[in-house]
């Protein structure tokens, strides 16, 4: 899958916003909100480390599938899609990745207004 196919799917999400309920589950979905859309994230998360646990290969990719999907589906939600994750990923590249955290605890120190040593 390439960042086209990640884009299609995105498109397909889109599309089915507007479709009956009874007839899409992600129109479905969508229609229930933030909290179903969170919850059934937060079960395939579940899900997928339940996979990795067992090391079983093909379910790890299923539930991965299944976590992506649902993930494209909140990003619907929230009026984002792949390309903002993707070109985060990109920002990121070749950042260590604890200094690209440590970066993150600054500044959000800086916004909530507290001192540096705290």
């Amino acid at each position: 899958m390439s960042d086209d196919s990640l884009k299609r799917l995105a498109l397909v999400i889109a599309q089915r916003r507007g479709a009956d309920p009874e007839l899409s589950y992600v129109a479905r979905l969508l229609s229930k909100g933030e909290d179903s859309i969170l919850k059934k994230i937060g079960e395939e998360a579940t899900e997928c480390v339940m996979a990795a646990k067992d090391g079983d290969r093909q379910r790890i990719v299923s539930e991965c599938a299944d976590l992506w999907f649902h993930c494209l589906v909140m990003l619907e939600h929230y009026g984002l899609g792949p390309s903002e994750v993707i070109a985060e990923l990109a920002r990121r590249e070749g950042l260590s990745g604890l200094d690209e955290k440590a970066a993150r605890k600054a500044s959000a120190r800086e916004a909530y207004g507290a001192s540096p040593d705290e």
